[in-house]
């Protein structure tokens, strides 16, 4: 792993907070804990920390590559419930490259400035991001070809399924109208399918290995379609 050279500031420093040493690693500044973190634009400033926080956001780098980050989720409703993803961490100049086992696998932060006491960090859309965000795109395509037809007569629609889980199956069901083209419709469905399993396993996606549930009916429901289980 490749090591980040900062200017060294100090080697500790005291915690005006609880008024606690607070040990630095002088050969790189971004081992250690990172916490509090503030959100402006596209930065987030975090503080340096002896520790993790039981019940807020931090970050741990370690020595020895791996890296823990605390956090509630995506999920932002009280009460938050605080989990540990565990990782590992590489260091390329200021590109900080993070891989973790929950989604994204992969993804990268660039180090915009570190010292004793705060840490700067932006994020940076890592191959795997930018990959699935081709995926959403294509996936969005497909949604606009089905909602561009307006759900009038229920006889005039059909569903078919879509994606590709890690564990194997489709991802779900989409309904589509038979008065579209459905040859090039079904065949931009099958593009995503094929996209999403080549996604799968080149970043060794994990998922759930449940049965998704076939629909039982369709029905309009103010001009869309709407599958019932």
């Amino acid at each position: 792993m490749k090591k980040i050279y900062f200017l060294l500031i100090a080697i500790i420093f005291t915690s005006c907070e609880n008024n606690q040493e607070i040990i630095i690693n002088a050969d790189n500044l971004l081992i250690g804990t990172w916490v509090e973190p503030f959100y402006e634009e596209e930065t987030t400033t975090f503080k340096r920390s002896n520790d993790l926080p039981s019940n807020a956001s931090g970050i741990t780098f370690k020595q020895d590559g791996s890296f823990i980050e605390r956090s509630s989720g995506w999920c932002g409703t009280p009460p938050l419930s605080y989990t540990d993803y565990i990782g590992s961490f590489e260091i390329d100049e200021t590109l900080v490259k993070i891989i973790t086992d929950s989604y994204p696998n992969n993804y990268q932060w660039r180090i915009i400035s570190v010292t004793a006491t705060t840490l700067v960090v932006k994020r940076e859309l890592s191959a795997q991001e930018i990959e699935h965000r081709n995926l959403m795109a294509l996936f969005d395509e497909i949604q606009s070809l089905v909602y561009a037809i307006s759900c009038n007569d229920i006889a005039n629609w059909t569903f078919t399924t879509y994606g590709a889980k890690a564990c194997g199956g489709p991802q779900g069901y989409i309904a589509y109208s038979k008065n579209m083209d459905t040859v090039s419709f079904l065949n931009k469905v099958d593009a995503y399918t094929a996209a999403e399993k080549d996604f799968n396993i080149k970043w060794n996606i994990i998922s759930d290995c449940s049965l998704i549930a076939q629909p039982i009916a369709l029905e309009c429901n103010n001009g869309y379609p709407n599958l019932k289980y």
